[in-house]
C-alpha cells in the first residue's frame, strides 16, 4: 500500500508540524523513501536518525515510535509501500526466492542510494496523485519492481524478506521490561513473545505476580516519575514515550499514584 496524505489534494504522506506516532507496531515489511523533512525511529535498543533523500526498510514485527518533523516552512513527506505476508509469498513461488538461513532484524535497515532505487521512486509519483482506485490496480507491479530492486541491491535481504516464521517462545521477563513502553495490545505482545494470549497472561501472572494490564501501568508509571524529575522531561513530552495514548488519562493515573499530577511535580523538580 502506497501512504496517502492527510490532504486529499496530495498523495503523499504529510504533515507541518512535529509528531509523535501512535503507531508503535510494525506489522508488515515496509519500503519507504523520505520525500521532504527528518524522522527519529526508536525501539528497544536505540535510535535511528533519518535525513530527507534516504531509502529504508522497516522489518515486519517489529516495536518502533517515531518522531517525524517537517523541514522549515515546508511540509513533512514520504512515499511508502507495504511489503505483506500474501505479496512476499507470491512473490516468493514466482521467482523462487526463499530464506536460507535465520539473521537478526534490526527494525530499521537503511539502504544505500542507488540509481534503481531513485528511479523507481520517481516513477511511483505520478500514480501518488490517481485516486484509490486507479492506483492500486498498478500496485502490485510496482511491489514486485521494488522488492527485485532490493533484493538485486541486498541478496541477503532475502533472510529477512521471505522469513514467514512466527515468532518463537521466548524470555517474557526480559521481553516485557525491554519493551513495556511500547503502546500495543496484550495480543500483540504475546504474539512477539511467542505465546497465545491466554498463554501470555498465565505466564505473566506467574513471572510477575500481577496482571499484565495492572503491571504495564505502574511500569510506565514509574518510567515517567523518573524522566520528569530525573531527565527534566515535561508532561507532554513523556506521556507518548512510557506508552500512554492521551495526556489525560496519563494525568489521572499519574495523580492517583503519586499524589500529585505530573505538572506539578514537574514544578517541583
Amino acid at each position: 500500500m502506497v501512504m496517502d496524505s492527510n490532504n486529499s489534494s496530495d498523495n503523499y504522506a504529510c504533515h507541518t508540524s512535529p509528531q509523535i506516532s501512535k503507531e508503535q507496531f510494525i506489522p508488515e515489511h515496509v519500503f519507504s523513501y523520505l520525500v521532504a523533512g527528518t524522522m527519529t525511529v526508536f525501539d528497544s535498543n536505540g535510535s535511528w536518525d533519518i535525513q530527507a533523500g534516504e531509502y529504508i526498510i522497516y522489518t515486519r514485527n517489529s516495536f518502533g515510535r517515531y518522531i517525524k518533523s517537517p523541514p522549515p516552512g515546508g511540509d513533512f513527506k514520504t512515499i511508502s509501500i507495504f511489503l505483506n505476508q500474501e505479496f512476499l509469498r507470491g512473490f516468493s513461488k514466482e521467482y523462487g526466492y526463499v530464506a536460507d538461513g535465520v539473521v537478526d532484524k534490526p527494525t530499521v535497515i537503511k539502504l544505500n542510494p542507488e540509481p534503481l532505487l531513485a528511479n523507481f521512486v520517481q516513477s511511483v509519483q505520478p500514480y501518488l496523485h490517481l485516486k484509490r482506485d486507479d492506483y492500486n490496480s498498478f500496485l502490485s507491479l510496482k511491489m514486485s519492481e521494488v522488492t527485485l530492486i532490493l533484493l538485486k541491491q541486498n541478496p541477503a535481504l532475502k533472510n529477512i524478506l521471505f522469513d514467514f516464521s512466527d515468532p518463537g517462545k521466548i524470555d517474557l521477563e526480559q521481553f516485557m521490561n525491554r519493551n513495556f513502553r511500547f503502546n500495543v495490545s496484550m495480543e500483540r505482545f504475546g504474539y512477539l513473545a511467542g505465546r497465545s494470549l491466554t498463554t501470555f497472561k498465565r505466564d505473566f501472572e506467574r513471572i510477575f505476580h500481577s496482571s499484565p494490564g495492572r503491571w504495564l501501568l505502574d511500569k510506565r508509571l514509574t518510567e515517567a516519575h523518573h524522566l520528569i524529575t530525573e531527565e527534566h522531561q515535561k508532561p507532554s513530552e513523556v506521556y507518548l514515550q512510557v506508552g500512554f495514548e492521551d495526556i489525560t488519562h496519563f494525568s489521572y493515573a499519574f495523580k492517583k499514584k503519586y499524589g500529585v499530577s505530573p505538572s506539578q511535580l514537574k514544578k517541583s523538580a
